[in-house]
C-alpha cells in the first residue's frame, strides 16, 4: 500500500522534471494594443477597458492563452450608459519559433467550431466573441471567447499524482465525473448531419474515409515534426502497423473534438461547465474521441505508477466508458485496438513535439534516440507487442 510520504516523494520526483516551456505573453502595451481593438469592435462610447492580463500554464501545451476582464458601456442611449464587467479568455497560435507542436492553427475553423457545436447542442462551450485573423494586430491571430468559472484538472502535475480536487474527491464523485464526460461526448458526436454543418474540418487528402485522412494527416505531422525533433522507430513502426490495419469500415463519420480529456475541461464540482481546446477538432468515427478519454488518462496513470504512487486505476476504464457510452448513444463501439494504437501513437507524437521544445528552451541536446523522449512509452510497446 502506497503511503502518504511515498505519495509526497512522487509528486516531488515528478516535479523536478518539469520544465516550464509555455510560450507567455502579454504586457502593458499589448493590453493597450487590446483596448484599441476592442473598441474598434463595439459601438462608439463603449469606452473599453482592459484588466490585467493572466498566463496560465497549467494545462495544455499548443495554444497560448491570456484571461483577462474587460468592461465596456452598454450602448443604450442614456447620458450614464451602465457598465458590463465580462470575464474573457483570448487564445493565439503559438509564436512559429517557440517549437509549436503542430504545424498548423486554424484559429478560424476552432472559433467556427465552437460557435457550431454551441448552436447544434447542448453541449456546455464558452460563448465565443470575435475571431481575428490579422497578425498586426497583437501579433498573430487570435480569437476571444468568455471564461468559464470553475476548476480543471491539472496536467502539471497530473491529477493521477494527487493533491488535488480530483484524487480528494471519493469513487462516486470521479464516476459522476466520468459519466458527465461520456455525456459530452454524447452530445457532440449527436449533432446532425455533421460534414455539412463542419465542413472545413474534413481533411483534404489521404483516402476514401475519414479515418483514412486523419491516419494520413497523422503521418504528415509526424514527418513534419522531424524537422527539429528525434525521430522515434517506435511511432514509426505504429505508424505502418495502423497503415496495414487501417480499418476498412470504420463506422459513421461524426464531429470529433479530437482532445476529448478531463483537463480541457472546466468543472462546476464534478459537472463539467466548459469544454475547451478544439484545435484537434477532426471528422472521423466517434472511437476517436472515446479511446483519447481512455488512453489519456492511462498515460497519467502510468507516469504516476511509474514514480510510485497509487494513481486512479479504478478513473475512465475503458470497458467502463464503452458501457456507458452505448448506454447513452446506442452505438456499439468498434476497431478499440486500432483506436487504442492511434490515440497512443498521437499521444507518443506530442511527447516528440514537448520534447524538441524543452531541448530549444534549455539548450540541452536532442537525444539521437527519440524513443526517449516518449513519457507514454510503456503503453506504447504493449500495444504494439499485442
Amino acid at each position: 500500500m502506497t503511503s502518504p510520504s511515498d505519495e509526497a516523494a512522487s509528486r516531488a520526483a515528478a516535479a523536478a522534471n518539469y520544465v516550464d516551456i509555455q510560450h507567455h505573453s502579454g504586457d502593458a502595451e499589448f493590453a493597450g494594443r487590446l483596448r484599441g481593438w476592442l473598441a474598434d469592435r463595439l459601438p462608439d462610447g463603449s469606452d473599453p477597458q482592459v484588466g490585467p492580463l493572466d498566463t496560465t500554464g497549467a494545462n495544455g501545451m499548443s495554444s497560448d492563452t491570456v484571461l483577462f476582464d474587460a468592461t465596456w458601456s452598454s450602448a443604450d442611449g442614456t447620458l450614464r450608459p451602465e457598465r458590463h464587467r465580462h470575464h474573457l479568455v483570448l487564445r493565439t497560435a503559438p509564436d512559429a519559433d517557440a517549437t509549436p507542436v503542430f504545424p498548423r492553427y486554424d484559429l478560424e475553423a476552432q472559433f467556427a467550431t465552437l460557435a457550431g457545436v454551441a448552436e447544434n447542442s447542448a453541449v456546455p462551450v464558452p460563448k465565443v466573441w470575435w475571431c481575428e485573423t490579422d497578425p498586426e494586430v497583437l501579433g498573430r491571430p487570435f480569437f476571444v471567447m468568455s471564461r468559464a468559472s470553475g476548476h480543471v484538472p491539472p496536467d502539471v502535475l497530473p491529477y493521477t499524482f494527487g493533491d488535488n480536487w480530483v484524487a480528494d474527491g471519493t469513487e462516486g464523485d470521479r464516476a459522476a465525473m466520468q459519466r458527465s464526460m461520456v455525456e459530452v461526448l454524447a452530445g457532440i458526436h449527436g449533432i446532425d448531419d455533421a460534414a455539412s454543418r463542419f465542413s472545413r474540418l474534413r481533411l483534404p487528402t489521404g483516402g476514401p474515409t475519414a479515418l483514412a485522412r486523419h491516419l494520413a494527416d497523422t503521418t504528415d505531422w509526424y514527418t513534419w515534426s522531424c524537422r527539429d525533433s528525434s525521430r522515434s522507430l517506435l511511432v514509426e513502426s505504429a505508424l505502418e502497423r495502423l497503415t496495414d490495419t487501417l480499418p476498412d469500415d470504420p463506422g459513421p463519420t461524426v464531429l470529433c473534438w479530437g482532445d476529448a480529456r478531463i483537463g480541457n475541461v472546466v468543472f462546476d464540482g464534478f459537472d463539467p461547465v466548459g469544454v475547451l481546446d478544439w484545435e484537434n477538432a477532426v471528422l472521423g468515427p466517434r472511437e476517436i474521441d472515446v479511446m483519447w478519454l481512455t488512453y489519456s488518462h492511462t498515460v497519467f496513470q502510468d507516469l504516476a505508477t511509474g514514480l510510485g504512487a497509487k494513481g486512479l486505476p479504478r478513473f475512465l476504464r475503458l470497458d467502463d466508458v464503452a458501457a456507458t457510452y452505448q448506454d447513452l448513444t446506442g452505438h456499439v463501439l468498434v476497431n478499440l485496438d486500432w483506436h487504442a494504437l492511434f490515440a497512443a501513437t498521437r499521444w507518443a507524437i506530442v511527447f516528440l513535439r514537448t520534447g524538441a521544445r524543452e531541448a530549444a528552451v534549455t539548450g540541452r541536446p536532442l537525444p539521437d534516440d527519440g524513443d526517449t523522449l516518449l513519457h507514454n512509452r510503456p503503453s506504447l510497446e504493449r500495444l504494439l507487442a499485442r
